[in-house]
């Protein structure tokens, strides 16, 4: 079972065995081939509600930045604008990402590893 999920993780698994009493030991190698991660800060412009579907698979691949005009469809259609706000919003949050409205023309989802700050003062303690 181990050796399975190790195939999965690695092109390359090396597996030794040391001494006869001792335990054996697995070796992972690093993949040559893999590319490094990289965030996108991408922007988008919802004209109808097709136009949410390439927004919510660049946030399921988890490194992009969506930046999103909702002008367009909130002066078309403001039910379709609910609809494609709701759709995506479900998507930031099945990634434990964010969606935060930054005007009422824009929005921005991140994944989970972007923190958001909206501009709220901290409350001083006394």
């Amino acid at each position: 079972m181990l050796k399975k999920i190790i195939k999965k993780l690695s092109n390359k698994v090396v597996i030794r065995k040391g001494e006869p009493e001792s335990e054996e030991f697995i070796e992972l190698e690093p993949e040559e081939n893999r590319k490094s991660a990289k965030i996108m800060f991408k922007y988008y412009t919802l004209t109808e509600f097709s136009d949410i579907k390439p927004i919510m698979d660049d946030l399921r691949e988890g490194y992009t930045i969506a930046l999103v005009n909702i002008r367009p469809l909130k002066d078309k259609d403001l039910g379709e604008l609910k609809r494609a706000v709701n759709k995506i919003k479900k998507t930031c949050q099945a990634i434990d990402g964010n969606l935060v409205g930054i005007s009422e023309d824009y929005i921005v989802g991140v994944p989970n590893f972007v923190e958001v700050n909206k501009g709220e003062k901290p409350t001083e303690e006394e």
